[in-house]
């Protein structure tokens, strides 16, 4: 997965927008692009790197009873499981049928929606 700290993505020739391949979803009262498990922001004549904000939609507790709707429940989230990486807040979610699953254990967390535009 690709570094994705820092505030501008260094050496992004790729143009992020409709029909881009990427995964768009709807950030704040804008669209980013899930890109390499990074939140891609086409800002002017660079890429911004955001970060899905730990919040009241987007808790990053722990809910060990939430029933993972989306995949097998022995499927394991990693880098090349098939759900688009998300960053939010200091660890990475996947996106699974509109909402953010963490792996932590042997059960996945429900961290909230995320909408796809």
């Amino acid at each position: 997965m690709t570094d994705c700290t820092a505030p501008r993505h260094a050496h992004h020739d790729h143009v992020h927008g409709p029909g881009c391949g990427h995964v768009a979803v709807k950030h704040d009262d804008h669209v980013c692009y899930l890109h390499d498990g990074c939140l891609h922001h086409p800002h002017g004549d660079h890429v911004d790197e955001h970060v899905i904000a730990v919040s009241a939609t987007n808790p990053d507790a722990c809910t060990p009873a939430h029933a993972c709707r989306g995949h097998a429940p022995d499927h394991v989230h990693g880098p090349s499981c098939g759900h688009p990486a998300v960053p939010h807040g200091d660890h990475v979610c996947y996106l699974v049928d509109g909402h953010l699953h963490h792996p932590h254990g042997d059960h996945c967390d429900d961290h909230g929606p995320l909408q796809t535009v």
